[in-house]
């Protein structure tokens, strides 16, 4: 069935809205919504209906609602003083006014060659990423031991709930399908899904065996796989560390499918989530050409959608690590980057990237405890790349042993992670201002080795190798430094690196006198 109203067409089993021939681009929540407006449209709905529908009965704040429903309103060409189409009820609600003609989808199909609707029983995919974690299935032959196995996938879709650039299937749905045999495939169909989790857990004695799986059923293929063997000291804290592997595993490679799925599409076909993806591909490049093509491609999803929350994130942390580097001016980024951030944070103030983001804009204007105040890691404690970030912002404050920690631990979450060559080149550093001087070479070395042009490895390799007496290291280091960052100066790392203790900063600066940089 699709909803006709003046020239637009809403085709829910496409997800799509179009105005005559031409698609509209909507984020997927605010196609939700709309949706939800014209199938209830003889009402007022409620702001705890919105919730309830659209966000799973989660609280969200009074801003990212009306947000969503601006945006619905300008997709259908309304706005908040006209009210032709979407109407505010005082203190009641919103309803959908316009006159509707529902129609089968044989009859409604607007564009000539276009397939019909999916069937009642295969659910169209969402345009985020949907995902399904089923029940991991018990090995043990023991079935008071379920509650262990079922614990697992439980905390998974919690988890993965908190990634709020993916769609995740609740549990009563993914967990209807506990002990049947039934294909991957049709699992998909059936709860409209393109990626599915699925694991076991076998207990013998004191030790457990878990294993788990990422797969992508439209083309059959594993993305992911992983084994982990534990004792059982601590049951729940087995589980909980499990939880927390398999989801930061999961995420990048969420990631990495859906750039390659934004790769195979032609150019003119690229929606805002498609440019999004192919940004973020650039963005773990760590290099200063993939950072400017990141940002082109933010700026042109930005565009298709001004309120697109995610985009505006990745944008401000952009700017943020060019002027780090040393790619950029500092006084440039900076009001970019922090326009950028907490536009994202009002598109959306529930999402960890956009609170990452503003962290580190906080953290390079010094405003230091507002840094480390951000809630990104509140809002997903398995987010890598503010673990990172919150390491990052520890030791500029002179908190290096619990900077350590902290990278250690974004390196823990993700170990595949492209990013890791960042999160090593912030332990070193936290090392080097702890005086382990052999320790900070081990880990920065470790960083160029996996990302040879990565400038913060260098800077580190420079000064703790001068520091330590390796004088040829040193001067070795400092050469490709000067390569990746040509401007690097004794006065430009005074000025541009928020290094808020007089006596850290002298430190690292002395590392590099000793290395021969003026």
């Amino acid at each position: 069935m699709t909803f006709h109203f003046e020239d637009f067409v809403l085709a829910p089993a496409r997800r799509e809205l179009r105005r005559a021939e031409t698609l509209v681009a909507l984020e997927p929540q605010v196609f939700d919504l709309l949706l939800y407006l014209v199938r209830n449209r003889e009402r007022v709905v409620t702001r705890d209906n919105l919730l309830d529908a659209i966000w799973n009965g989660r609280v969200v704040s009074e801003s990212t609602l009306t947000s969503r429903i601006n945006a619905a309103r300008r997709a259908v060409n309304d706005n908040g003083e006209d009210q032709r189409l979407i109407r505010t009820v005082a203190r009641k609600g919103v309803r959908f006014v316009g006159e509707v003609t529902e129609r089968s989808a044989a009859a409604s199909s607007s564009a000539p060659g276009k397939p019909p609707d999916p069937t009642p029983t295969e659910l169209p995919l969402p345009d985020r990423p949907a995902i399904a974690v089923l029940p991991f299935t018990n090995m043990s032959g023991e079935a008071e031991q379920d509650y262990f196995s079922d614990g697992i996938s439980e905390d998974i879709i919690t988890a993965l709930s908190k990634l709020r650039w993916f769609f995740v299937i609740a549990r009563n749905s993914s967990f209807i399908y506990k002990g049947r045999t039934v294909h991957l495939r049709q699992i998909a169909e059936e709860l409209g899904v393109r990626y599915v989790v699925e694991g076991s857990v076998r207990k013998e004695g004191d030790r457990v065996r878990i294993t788990a799986q990422l797969n992508d059923v439209a083309t059959g293929s594993h993305l992911w796989a992983e084994r982990y063997d534990r004792e059982l000291a601590d049951v729940f804290a087995v589980q909980d560390e499990i939880t927390e592997r398999i989801v930061a595993a999961i995420e990048p490679q969420l990631y990495a499918a859906e750039n390659f799925r934004a790769e195979r599409k032609p150019p003119d076909s690229l929606d805002a989530w498609d440019l999004l993806m192919r940004a973020l591909s650039h963005y773990w490049r760590v290099t200063r050409q993939d950072h400017v093509a990141a940002r082109a491609l933010l700026e042109k999803a930005i565009a298709l959608d001004p309120n697109y929350g995610k985009a505006l994130g990745l944008l401000g942390t952009s700017y943020m690590f060019t002027a780090h580097m040393g790619w950029m001016e500092m006084a440039a980024a900076l009001p970019v980057a922090e326009r950028a951030a907490r536009a994202a944070i009002r598109a959306d103030d529930q999402d960890a990237w956009a609170h990452n983001a503003l962290g580190h804009v906080d953290l390079f204007a010094r405003r230091f405890e507002d840094s480390l105040a951000e809630s990104a890691l509140r809002l997903n404690p398995n987010f890598a790349l503010a673990q990172g970030y919150y390491g990052l912002t520890l030791s500029y404050c002179g908190r290096w042993r619990d900077a350590d920690d902290a990278a250690r631990r974004a390196i823990r979450l993700s170990p595949r992670d492209p990013y890791a060559p960042v999160y090593f080149g912030i332990a070193a550093f936290a090392r080097f201002l702890g005086r382990d001087y052999a320790e900070a070479i081990r880990l920065a070395q470790e960083a160029l080795r996996q990302r040879s042009d990565f400038v913060g490895g260098h800077r580190v390799l420079t000064a703790a190798a001068a520091m330590a007496g390796q004088t040829e290291t040193a001067r070795a280091a400092l050469k490709e430094l000067q390569r990746a960052q040509p401007n690097v100066s004794l006065a430009w790392i005074a000025e541009f690196m928020p290094i808020k203790l007089a006596a850290d900063r002298e430190h690292y600066l002395e590392g590099f006198r000793r290395a021969g940089l003026t």
